[in-house]
């Protein structure tokens, strides 16, 4: 490891670490939470990372947040919440398995389509990576992490996320559908709408990282 790929590393685990913390701050009627603002930076990173240094110091920064995100989810599972009557961990077995899945699956794809269209415009390569690893990293998580489809964890693990089975409108307004078909669609829009958005610090910090590629 190089000692220029370290703030790239440090700032990957800032976000993971950061987004695990505000995951648990419920807005729009419990449709997000912070959380869902700050984890798409993660992609920011990586393809910034990609873009100056190589696939291969981006994959080394997908692993150190992928490492980070398994400590925190086991120091989540140790931390108990009381509740309704109920005790249960900060961070159930679903999620915590879900969200390690999904990051890893998501970022190493995010690596690989953004090597695919890195010759092309600037712009191309983090946009198109970033919509293709943003939406698996959706699918992914919200399916392990609450679909009924999936039975493998266990009665137990199931008992702990199924308030995410309950039948609510559809992103508050639409047909019945379960609750986390509602949090997942909203989870997909914001990262849509900061894929668009990231292309300016994209822009920016290439540029400051290295003005060989003011015109990659």
């Amino acid at each position: 490891m190089q000692r220029a790929h370290i703030p790239g590393i440090l700032a990957m685990a800032a976000i993971v670490v950061a987004s695990n913390i505000l995951v648990q701050f419920l807005i729009l009627d419990g449709l997000l939470t912070w959380g869902a603002f700050t984890y798409p930076l993660a992609f920011l990173v990586t393809d910034v990372m990609n873009r100056v240094y190589g696939a291969g110091p981006a994959r080394k920064v997908v692993f150190a947040g992928f490492v980070t995100g398994i400590l925190c989810s086991l120091i989540g599972s140790q931390i108990m919440l009381q509740g309704d009557g109920y005790t249960y961990a900060a961070v159930p077995l679903r999620i915590a398995v879900a969200s390690g899945t999904a990051f890893l699956a998501a970022q190493l794809t995010d690596v690989a389509v953004f090597n695919r269209f890195r010759g092309g415009r600037w712009w191309r390569a983090p946009l198109v990576s970033t919509l293709v690893g943003s939406a698996l990293d959706t699918a992914l998580f919200f399916t392990i992490a609450f679909s009924a489809s999936i039975t493998l964890f266990g009665a137990d693990a199931d008992a702990a996320i199924n308030w995410a089975w309950e039948p609510v409108p559809f992103m508050l307004t639409g047909p019945m559908a379960p609750l986390w078909v509602s949090l997942a669609f909203a989870d997909w829009l914001v990262k849509l709408a900061l894929a668009l958005v990231a292309l300016i610090p994209f822009r920016v910090i290439v540029r400051w990282l290295d003005p060989a590629l003011r015109t990659a």
